[in-house]
């Protein structure tokens, strides 16, 4: 039985990349290893439908994100992951076809107007496609730690309602292209020596749509969009962190004459908070207590992410004293694991006091029980922070 390789290592990109990156790198691959371009062989055959499921899994943020933790094992029998791979290539061309633009599979093949998709009467894709846009998202820790949605006013490009998108004035407007007769390609033949060459591009007069303006749509000026703004609903998973970019597909600016939308990239930033530090999955606090309350003990109450918590310190408590509370953290992202709270204790030491208070703290200062006198079972500053992070 043979073993998978790495999703990312067969569309040769790193784990960090993003979107756009991994569609760029499964379009050339697959142009590469394209049944077209490998008539009868059965190993280019094999690698176009490696790089296609690798696609699959790594286009899609919820599949990618379980790869990215529980590698191959993540789409086993009944996960209801990608589940072994594609055995019809037609399929393929189905599922993955659009991410090529203007029939791209056509343009090298001479699939006239459609390539393999749909055994040659395809659908064309028509106008261009619209750019993708990003946009910064900030979150408190208490939306991160629970996950939230949110609803936000998108600045961009949006069909336009007086066209319907298509960019003409009218439907008497549009006119099949003289130069490509609708088919959206232009096939040149070439004679050269080793016979005749035949080449299929993209027709230069209508851009491969098929068909023409004659009259233009005056809101648009025959774009088939306008600028404006768009409401648009983000679900943010529960665990996310500074940094982290979410993928709404098709939320970015609208195509030019009914091109595909491009996508919505969401970059996630991190509201700072008055107390808390997020470290990770964990939250850490700087608890200051006074000299008596460590000597004496005593009960406080400390913030945390999702309300407050009441924790006792016992007497004796030395500075730097790391108490945990269990599974108070951030919970990890489409995961099961949750972090934990980190309380820091400090000792406040008074920097003004009376001459009433030194006359106490210098006899203080004389008694034995005031030495330090630490012993084996008191812990090093690093073996703390080593302990508590561990």
């Amino acid at each position: 039985m043979s073993t998978k390789r790495d999703y990312y290592e067969i569309l040769g990109v790193s784990k960090g990349a993003g979107a756009d990156e991994i569609k760029k790198a499964y379009r050339k691959v697959a142009m590469q290893f394209h049944p077209d371009r490998n008539p009868g062989d059965k190993e280019a055959e094999e690698k176009f439908k490696e790089a296609a499921e690798a696609y699959e899994v790594l286009s899609d943020t919820d599949k990618r994100a379980k790869y990215d933790r529980y590698g191959h094992s993540a789409f086993g029998p009944g996960t209801g992951g990608f589940g072994g791979g594609h055995g019809n290539m037609e399929d393929i061309f189905s599922q993955f076809g659009d991410i090529f633009g203007d029939d791209i599979f056509g343009n090298f093949f001479g699939g006239g107007g459609g390539g393999r998709r749909g055994g040659g009467g395809g659908r064309r894709a028509t106008g261009q496609r619209g750019s993708n846009l990003r946009v910064k998202l900030k979150l408190t820790y208490e939306e991160i730690a629970k996950g939230v949605t949110k609803n936000i006013k998108v600045k961009k490009y949006v069909p336009c309602n007086t066209c319907s998108g298509s960019g003409a004035k009218d439907k008497g407007s549009v006119s099949t292209c003289g130069t490509c007769q609708g088919s959206g390609q232009v096939r040149r033949v070439q004679n050269t020596f080793l016979g005749q060459m035949q080449t299929v591009t993209t027709c230069p007069t209508c851009n491969g749509e098929g068909s023409t303006i004659t009259s233009k749509c005056g809101s648009c000026k025959g774009e088939g969009r306008v600028y404006g703004e768009e409401m648009v609903s983000l679900d943010i998973p529960a665990g996310v962190q500074e940094g982290m970019q979410l993928s709404l597909s098709g939320k970015g600016n609208a195509g030019e004459r009914g091109g595909y939308p491009g996508d919505l990239i969401v970059l996630v930033e991190e509201e700072a908070h008055p107390t808390l530090h997020r470290d990770g999955l964990n939250v850490a606090y700087d608890l200051f207590i006074s000299f008596p309350d460590a000597v004496f003990g005593t009960q406080v109450e400390v913030p945390t992410i999702d309300g407050k918590a009441k924790i006792k310190i016992p007497a004796g408590t030395q500075s730097g004293k790391i108490f945990r509370l269990k599974g108070k953290g951030f919970p990890e992202v489409n995961g099961y694991s949750k972090g934990d709270q980190l309380i820091h204790v400090n000792v406040w030491t008074p920097q003004n006091v009376t001459n009433e208070e030194r006359e106490t703290l210098e006899k203080l200062n004389n008694s034995n029980n005031f030495k330090p006198h630490p012993d084996k079972n008191d812990k090093s500053f690093f073996e703390k922070i080593k302990e508590a992070f561990s």
